[in-house]
């Protein structure tokens, strides 16, 4: 419904052009007498001149109570947000956003005709059904006493439900998730199948592990679940992925060839996913070995073993003979007990997958590790940009079960697509959800790569990338062509960690950047620098597909200025505003096609046409933005100077004779370390 404006001008006993003027006066744009207004604004003029009460306000129908109790209803908040948006003084209400003005007038509880004005005395013209982004409807909601959120995404609701609290009475101990690393052919498979009593390197080409396997193991005190992961360098990825999902690492070294340049990039990827890490002596059966040796490889390494005074549990242990194998096993159900892991075996199964591939008879099958919750067939699960429903489930001996808890591992079949290793997987009770959750992630997949984002966080990139918190933190893996260079580097690099910065070398070793390198990197979010060194082709390859920045260097100083410079990126500009010039408002004129032109006298300094101002009055900053025009007499000009008068026009009209305007010139000044 509308009104023209003669016909409001009427009721009012105004004439249209008296009205026009008001409205003009309320930023309401008409061109004439026959323009039309809408309801809501009508009653807003009716409200500014003659103060009568629209017509729906004096007669409340019954159902707008209900329906405002129902809103009420909807929206108790939880406990925690309820308890910080007290500490504000406000209720929380959660919508979705944007919103119209007449929905978000039914969740406050008022009128629409309440909220359009209290716009417009922000100088924001709306209509009723115009929809208002999260700032606009944040202010207005709080004169009503609410604060804005945004309702969670059917997504964020789903995880959300995964991640909260569970209740510890519900928690059962589990299985722990073992992980085996180390250098190649120090045993590690070897070792998994003495402790299996299976062969799974005789069926490999080469004795070489192609794929990371997920095997349970029963033991009198309990189960363990192992993860095998491979020992070849080019299976890096895998070992790195094998260690994000565990929750001990065992390190298997060889007593007769001790800390090889492999061992030490299992021992950083298990420290980069923050997981405790046991050692495995292996091959202690051969003659002319020296542990102590060995021992002093790893204490080097920050592996103190505990015989030596240090927190690391280490074992001496035979794949060959099986010599040790029971103390291993004890060692890990003892670190177990110590890292108390436990989960909720009743709620819906969440985990992650460690392996998937395509089958030509079975279609997609997945291997994947139940972290929470119980797996059963028929359960419609969520993978990454997959789902399906779960037709049938093979524990690691290739048996059928109906079942999986936590920590157990199975391949399930029955997925849309196959899915990547490492993405976790969610049950949903609503088939139609899935489907709806998935073609959300589908698009912003879509999004994203035709937005081209790059992820991975690069030295130019660094401001934008870092993340919330006091203390921000720059990590690096360093290679150099001789271990004096390296240590060096390492060494001047570290000493520009800061209170404000931390720098932390996760990797340094000597040689070309590889695969592995490049690997580790995409995994921790790292960048590489190198110097004196070069790729190796196929680590070329995988940091143009994974996005790693590389840097190498053949000057030190360069590579230390580099980073200083990425650091001091990382940290918060010092916003400075310059005074520029200063001017006296002795008059306020109306001008036809401008508007309100401030007759100004420059009493200090300049002003220019292209600064920024801010306007006082009374000791206060009222308004600070861009000058629209500034004039002498009818001609614009570029600035004016001390002494000069001048005309001043602003995006905001509400000046007045005596206010003063300063110019400013905003800089950002980046901060220095310290």
């Amino acid at each position: 419904m509308s009104i023209r404006v003669h016909q409001l001008a009427k009721e009012l006993g105004v004439t249209s052009k008296e009205l026009i003027e008001k409205l003009h006066g309320l930023k309401v744009e008409v061109k004439g007498h026959m323009s039309s207004l809408d309801d809501d604004t009508a009653v807003l003029v009716k409200e500014e001149l003659d103060g009568a009460k629209p017509a729906e306000e004096k007669k409340k129908p019954k159902t707008k109570k209900t329906a405002a109790a129902k809103v009420k209803a909807d929206t108790v908040p939880e406990p925690e947000e309820e308890k910080k948006a007290e500490d504000d003084g406000l209720k929380l209400l959660k919508i979705d956003l944007p919103v119209t003005v007449k929905d978000l007038a039914v969740k406050l509880q008022a009128k629409p005709n309440e909220l359009i004005k209290k716009l417009l005395s922000r100088k924001i013209l709306v209509t009723i059904n115009q929809s208002l982004n999260e700032e606009a409807a944040g202010s207005i909601a709080k004169d009503f006493g609410y604060k804005i959120e945004q309702l969670p995404t059917q997504e964020e609701e789903l995880i959300a439900g995964y991640e909260e609290k569970e209740d510890p009475a519900k928690l059962v101990p589990r299985a722990p998730i073992v992980t085996f690393m180390g250098h190649v052919d120090h045993g590690k498979t070897s070792l998994l199948d003495m402790i299996r009593k299976t062969k799974v390197v005789d069926k490999e080409a080469g004795g070489i592990t192609q794929h990371i396997g997920a095997y349970e193991v029963s033991l009198p005190k309990g189960k363990v679940t192992f993860l095998d992961t491979p020992g070849h360098a080019a299976f890096t990825a895998m070992r790195a992925r094998g260690a994000n999902v565990t929750d001990i690492v065992v390190l298997v070294v060889a007593a007769d060839d001790g800390v090889m340049p492999q061992t030490i990039e299992a021992i950083d990827h298990a420290r980069a996913a923050e997981v405790p890490i046991v050692v495995a002596i292996n091959k202690i059966d051969k003659k002319n070995i020296n542990i102590d040796k060995l021992k002093k490889q790893l204490a080097e390494l920050n592996l103190m073993s505990e015989d030596w005074g240090g927190k690391t549990i280490a074992a001496r242990v035979s794949a060959k003979t099986g010599e040790g194998i029971d103390e291993l096993l004890e060692l890990l159900l003892l670190e177990a007990e110590m890292l108390e892991l436990r989960a909720n075996p009743d709620q819906p199964a969440s985990g992650a997958v460690v392996e998937a591939e395509l089958s030509k008879g079975k279609g997609s099958i997945a291997t994947v590790l139940v972290s929470k919750g119980t797996l059963k067939i028929g359960d419609i699960v969520i993978i990454g940009l997959n789902y399906g429903r779960i037709k049938a489930m093979f524990d690691d001996k290739g048996r059928r079960v109906q079942e999986a808890g936590p920590s157990k591992p199975v391949e399930i079949l029955g997925l849309s697509g196959v899915p990547l290793a490492g993405e976790k997987f969610y049950t949903v009770s609503d088939e139609k959800k899935v489907r709806e959750i998935i073609a959300m992630r589908r698009l912003k997949a879509e999004k994203k790569k035709l937005e081209n984002q790059v992820q991975k966080i690069t030295l130019e990139g660094l401001y934008d990338r870092i993340k919330e918190g006091e203390v921000k933190e720059l990590k690096i893996i360093l290679k150099a062509d001789v271990q004096g260079s390296l240590e060096a580097i390492k060494d001047s690099l570290e000493k520009l960690s800061t209170q404000d910065v931390k720098l932390s070398v996760i990797h340094y070793q000597v040689g070309n950047i590889n695969e592995s390198d490049v690997m580790l990197a995409s995994a921790s979010n790292t960048i590489i620098l190198g110097f004196h060194v070069s790729m190796t082709p196929d680590g070329k390859a995988l940091s143009k597909q994974e996005g790693v920045d590389i840097r190498i260097y053949n000057i030190i100083y360069e590579a230390v200025d580099d980073v200083k410079a990425a650091m001091e990126g990382m940290l918060e500009p010092i916003i400075e505003e310059v005074f520029l010039g200063r001017a006296d408002v002795r008059q306020v004129f109306k001008v036809s096609k401008v508007g309100i032109v401030a007759g100004c006298y420059i009493s200090k300094g300049l002003i220019p046409r292209n600064a920024t101002c801010k306007l006082i009055r009374d000791n206060e900053v009222v308004f600070k933005g861009k000058i629209s025009s500034l004039k002498h007499l009818k001609d614009d000009i570029k600035e004016a100077k001390e002494g000069y008068e001048c005309g001043i026009s602003l995006s905001y009209k509400d000046i007045k004779k005596g206010d003063i305007i300063e110019a400013i010139e905003v800089t950002k000044v980046a901060r220095r370390l310290k």
